[in-house]
């Protein structure tokens, strides 16, 4: 470092692991939100006082009150890849909306390893959690922690969390009875991934109890409702690559073919159809495919993809709305979305 240089000043997190406890942990002894051992509470005051960190940053104190107009919106995995899924870019228009009469500002921050730290110090009111995996959990932690206003959408982060809630398991079933009235008995099912590994793998039982990702397991559950014994493969994400990939791994061999293929999100159905294509397939004839999400989609030519529509501009809106909510002092409340289910072109009677 430079003579001309300023010293970076010792944040929240540097104390805690000068101290050897949580971020969160450290943050309650100087917030006096929460009862802390006294030995804990004399590790991270010494360590505090060695490193020469005075208190929570005026900023951060400020933004408790409410007055940095900033909302903290933390998304899993790269923020890039999550932009290339229409369903995000909805779900952030109606947050956006949501949040109209506060004037916030949003920023926006991955699940990645270390950003439960960031959070720790970074100048919001609040904090918006898309899921809530083993990851984001060490985030929900820290914002807890801070005495931050914190809802998440589409994840489970105790009754004490306002959630916004979709009915992923009663859609996916529905979309399942649709395939099963069509007379489809050997379906094979590509779902989204089951946690922060991202593997594109076999659905075992053992990688399913592990799993993280609570719409992942929500949306298998309700299809194996009707088709219990399906296979199932987790892609790496919502992405129609992702989706080419697992198509070719259901359908290359002829043998084990499915009559039917149920996916977690219409960008991996499209490119389950795309793989269809490849190998001369015919979709519905030869092959029914369905989705899950209802958002506009190009390359199916004449072909009107069978899903379940959700709300995804009302899923952020009613977010924003909780945050508003809680700003203004009131109890956030969780509130529960439904789906809407569209039968399509891409689904037909069970070839003989």
């Amino acid at each position: 470092m430079s003579s001309q240089e300023t010293p970076r000043r010792p944040t929240i997190a540097d104390v805690a692991r000068e101290a050897g406890v949580a971020t969160s942990t450290a943050s309650v002894v100087f917030s006096g939100k929460a009862k802390v051992a006294p030995a804990t509470r004399e590790r991270v005051l010494a360590a505090a006082a060695e490193l020469g960190y005075a208190g929570p940053d005026p900023r951060a104190a400020s933004l408790r009150r409410g007055r940095s107009g900033i909302v903290a919106v933390v998304l899993e995995g790269h923020l890039r890849a999550a932009f290339l899924d229409p369903v995000t870019t909805a779900m952030m228009d109606g947050l956006t909306d949501g949040l109209a009469e506060l004037s916030a500002g949003i920023l926006l921050m991955r699940d990645e390893p270390g950003e439960g730290t960031a959070i720790a110090d970074a100048p919001v009111d609040a904090v918006v959690l898309i899921g809530c995996s083993g990851r984001t959990r060490s985030s929900l932690e820290v914002v807890v922690g801070r005495g931050l206003p914190v809802v998440v959408i589409e994840g489970d982060a105790g009754e004490a969390i306002p959630r916004i809630t979709l009915d992923n398991a009663a859609a996916s079933a529905d979309i399942a009875k649709h395939v099963r009235d069509l007379g489809h008995r050997d379906v094979a099912l590509v779902t989204l991934p089951l946690d922060s590994d991202r593997e594109r793998a076999a659905v075992t039982p053992e990688r399913l109890a592990n799993a993280t990702v609570d719409v992942t397991v929500h949306r298998l559950a309700g299809t194996r409702e009707v088709f219990p014994d399906a296979p199932a493969i987790s892609a790496s994400g919502s992405l129609i690559d992702e989706g080419v990939l697992v198509g070719r791994m259901l359908l290359a061999d002829p043998d084990t073919r499915p009559t039917a293929v149920l996916a977690q999100s219409d960008l991996l159905a499209v490119g389950v159809i795309r793989a269809a294509e490849e190998l001369g397939l015919r979709v519905p004839e030869d092959l029914s495919v369905a989705g899950f999400d209802g958002i506009a989609l190009d390359g199916l030519g004449d072909l009107t993809l069978t899903t379940s529509v959700q709300p995804a501009v009302e899923k952020g809106r009613a977010a924003g709305e909780q945050v508003a909510r809680m700003l203004r002092g009131e109890p956030g409340i969780t509130q529960h979305l439904t789906c809407r289910f569209r039968a399509g072109s891409t689904t037909g009677p069970a070839p003989r």
